[in-house]
């Protein structure tokens, strides 16, 4: 019997081995991707607005060209109508001495607004803001948005846990854990929804996190370092504040005693 067939077959086992190990090490690269850091995206200015220096903002959302902000700080917080363009405040409901006001996001004609550490939040009618109802939630409130299904809650925890509340009842249906690298993001602050992912300011850091809402990976970072003019810093504390016009398709971001609301575009790097 000629050797040639058998050293074709030996031949032809081995390639076959060595494309399936190939294959086999394509897959595993593949599937390690998530478990890598996420890109970091830059920014541009549009253009920017005047803001109320005296607003401790800790949410902010723009809806049928009204922009609705939440403030901070006991006996300094509230919840107001904003004209953007001139900054002037049309209307404002103040929230007792008691509470610091936090997190809001308006769901259909309702205004639902979170309190830092009193464990109750406050739903008021979008077009007065006198206050419907409250509602009662364990820890603490930070930041909130919906995705059109469910509200969507930060708590500022180091385990980067999202709470996923029923827009109707109020009360916790689920939770969402967010990781970046395969680490949990902890001080999750203010949330906006945009364009099928949550944008989340992390407290303390002049950074947003894109989040997958399916399964919490950061998909991208925006630093937004430099956005506001060192000559304008005095005074001012974090960036805290996304609004995102679906309508017109436009992001805005400020922060907590800021004068002026940015629009910008993510510039991806």
């Amino acid at each position: 019997m000629s050797r040639w067939p058998t050293i074709a077959a030996l031949l032809l086992t081995s390639t076959t081995l060595a494309l399936t190990a190939r294959a086999d090490q394509q897959k595993s690269a593949k599937s390690a991707a998530p478990g890598a850091p996420a890109p970091v995206h830059g920014f541009k200015v549009v253009r920017s607005y005047p803001h109320d220096r005296q607003a401790f903002t800790q949410g902010l959302e723009f809806v049928d060209g009204v922009l609705y902000e939440s403030t901070g700080m006991n006996g300094r917080s509230g919840i107001r109508k904003v004209n953007l363009a001139t900054g002037e405040v049309l209307q404002v409901q103040p929230l007792d001495a008691a509470y610091f006001g936090e997190g809001i996001t308006v769901w259909k004609n309702r205004i639902v607004q979170l309190t830092w550490q009193s464990g109750i939040g406050f739903v008021y009618d979008r077009q007065t803001l006198q206050q419907q109802r409250t509602f009662r939630y364990s820890g603490e409130g930070w930041g909130l948005t919906h995705d059109g299904t469910r509200l969507i809650m930060s708590d500022g925890s180091d385990s980067g846990t999202l709470r996923l509340l029923d827009p109707e009842t109020l009360r916790q249906v689920g939770t969402l854990t967010v990781k970046d690298g395969g680490r949990p993001v902890a001080k999750l602050n203010e949330l906006e929804y945009v364009k099928g992912e949550i944008f989340a300011n992390v407290w303390t850091t002049e950074r947003i996190a894109v989040i997958s809402p399916s399964t919490g990976r950061v998909t991208a970072w925006i630093d937004l370092q430099g956005l506001i003019d060192p000559r304008e810093r005095a005074g001012t504390d974090v960036l805290n504040g996304i609004a995102y016009d679906a309508k017109g398709d436009r992001l805005f971001v400020t922060g907590k005693l800021w004068p002026r609301i940015f629009e910008i575009q993510v510039v991806r790097r």
